[in-house]
């Protein structure tokens, strides 16, 4: 059953109607400071005020921390309350819980980074753009947070106890993937998460699907994860124009040489689509969507996550990221023929 701890925990994110507990205003006044301080990030531990940048380490550490706190009282709520206060509560708190993974791993990506300006936020959006509560408040304070859409999301009709962690892409992720003599993390963990089992032709999907991002614009990759290891992903480039360039004069022919086209002899069907992949030019992006939507995203979930919001907490975070250094609009490339991401982006909205 749930501890006192617990029930005092849901108490507290859903006080009063205009007032709230101690742990939700715990998580505000830590979301506010770390968001309008993050220039301290980049100060040099050899700076006269590097005291600046160890304060927000750990107040981003205790800040990731009561996310997790919460993140685990949802999945306690549903193993443990009784069916009709389960019912009654979780809608509320699954909402929380999507939030809080976009922000955690918002903020532990600020905490990789060297903020060159602050955060500006979009104009003050229209009375109905947000809820109001927790929720409301937490979604103001990230970067897309007057992108109401976004933040929609019917709860699911049969709430799910797993317990999700969202993260940016960590150095060790790609050093523990080369120990395996693989560049990157699509060739190492994460490659599971994508169907592949680990031989070359196999692996090849995963260099399809993720190898231009993490070789060309690491910075914006974060990662999904379950009981069972990683269950998604999601990627972007900021530069979408130098991107693709960078991909086609560079990392598409390095590709070519390490899966020639004589390797689709006798491959699976997968593998073959794959391999043809690397050999086939790409499609031209037009100008205009270059110009309107300066930034490139690819998100993806494995089979076996089926909560919703957990995809849209991944799409939050890496969109608020992208927003963060200036991006005003974001485009993904799919195959007409792919129904399983076609599916994926329309449920997401």
């Amino acid at each position: 059953p749930l501890t006192l701890g617990e029930v005092r925990m849901l108490v507290e994110l859903f006080y009063l109607p205009y007032h709230h507990g101690p742990l939700a205003q715990r998580l505000l006044e830590y979301f506010r400071w770390l968001r309008a301080n993050s220039l301290s990030v980049g100060v040099s531990a050899a700076a006269p005020d590097a005291g600046a940048g160890r304060r927000w380490r750990c107040r981003a550490q205790s800040f990731v921390r009561l996310c997790a706190q919460t993140c685990r009282l949802h999945t306690r709520l549903v193993g443990a309350a009784g069916q009709a206060l389960l019912y009654d509560l979780h809608p509320y708190l699954w909402d929380i819980r999507n939030v809080l993974l976009a922000a955690s791993a918002f903020i532990q990506w600020l905490g990789c980074q060297s903020i060159t300006a602050p955060i500006l936020l979009q104009g003050d959006a229209e009375p109905w753009a947000r809820r109001g509560s927790l929720f409301g408040e937490l979604q103001a304070l990230l970067p897309v947070g007057n992108s109401s859409d976004l933040f929609y999301q019917p709860p699911p009709l049969f709430p799910s106890c797993q317990l999700y962690i969202l993260r940016p892409l960590r150095p060790w992720d790609q050093v523990g993937a080369a120990a395996q003599g693989e560049p990157g993390l699509s060739s190492g963990s994460l490659c599971c998460t994508l169907g592949s089992s680990g031989n070359s032709v196999e692996l090849c999907s995963g260099h399809r699907l993720l190898g231009s991002f993490l070789s060309l614009s690491p910075e914006y990759t974060f990662v999904l994860e379950d009981e069972a290891g990683p269950c998604g992903y999601a990627a972007g480039a900021l530069c979408a124009e130098g991107f693709l360039q960078q991909r086609d004069s560079g990392w598409l022919p390095a590709m070519r040489h390490k899966y020639p086209r004589d390797l689709a002899a006798g491959a699976p069907a997968l593998g073959q689509e794959a391999l043809l992949f690397f050999h086939t030019e790409p499609a031209a992006v037009p100008l205009p969507v270059l110009r309107r939507f300066p930034s490139l995203v690819q998100l993806g979930t494995a089979a076996r996550t089926l909560d919703a919001g957990a995809s849209r907490s991944l799409a939050l975070c890496l969109l608020s990221a992208l927003r963060a250094n200036g991006s005003r609009g974001v485009f993904c490339q799919v195959s007409a023929t792919d129904q399983q991401q076609l599916s994926f982006y329309s449920k997401l909205g």
